[in-house]
């Protein structure tokens, strides 16, 4: 470990550091504080980037993943499905820090993700059912006849999908970054060694 990584650096697990620094965002980001952009690339090697929302940090040392949920059949589920890997960035402007991730990516289809989807609000679960997610829609209209015909097949308790679940991102490399006067920024990358557990160093800005 670097002599010099205290304060909000300081610690030995990089996940425990993720969720201290999103529950401070919490606090302070006004929309959405686990809102991530999410990359993947394209069958033609295109790289492809949107939001979505974090929903986990879970676990500790190298056995810790980020997990977010989709429709499995949207452009970045089949992407993911495709190459197994994806990257993120979280940013605060608040606190103007950033992480940024980059990782293998496994499905979370199982009661993890059953216990999320019935958290959901019901129009939120009608709407998974009813958006064919990244195909052409001919109109508004279209989506919001197609949710309320999913009220009558599925009524008010509806199951999860099974086009629909979770990603879990299990990182190779973390980075820690803060804006510093100047622009004498302090960056931080972990990298995962399965050998020797997690290995950090200090970057250039």
């Amino acid at each position: 470990m670097m002599s010099d990584r205290t304060g909000i650096f300081a610690g030995d697990d990089p996940f425990d550091i993720a969720r201290e620094w999103l529950d401070e965002a919490g606090k302070s980001e006004p929309n959405d504080p686990n809102a991530i952009a999410l990359a993947t690339v394209d069958d033609a090697g295109l790289p492809d980037v949107r939001m979505v929302l974090l929903k986990e940090i879970e676990g500790h040392g190298t056995e810790g993943a980020f997990v977010f949920y989709t429709n499995y059949e949207s452009a970045k589920g089949r992407q993911i499905e495709a190459t197994g890997k994806a990257a993120f960035v979280m940013h605060w402007k608040t606190l103007r820090r950033q992480i940024r991730v980059r990782g293998l990516v496994t499905r979370e289809d199982g009661p993890k993700a059953d216990e999320y989807f019935a958290s959901r609000s019901l129009q939120s679960r009608l709407g998974a059912w009813a958006s064919a997610q990244s195909r052409p829609l001919d109109s508004r209209g279209q989506l919001v006849g197609a949710a309320a015909k999913q009220g009558i097949i599925h009524g008010t308790n509806p199951k999860r999908p099974p086009f629909w679940g979770g990603f879990r991102i299990a990182p190779v490399q973390i980075e820690f970054w803060s804006d510093g006067a100047f622009r004498l920024h302090d960056r931080f990358v972990w990298t995962k060694d399965l050998r020797s557990g997690w290995k950090v160093q200090r970057l250039s800005p």
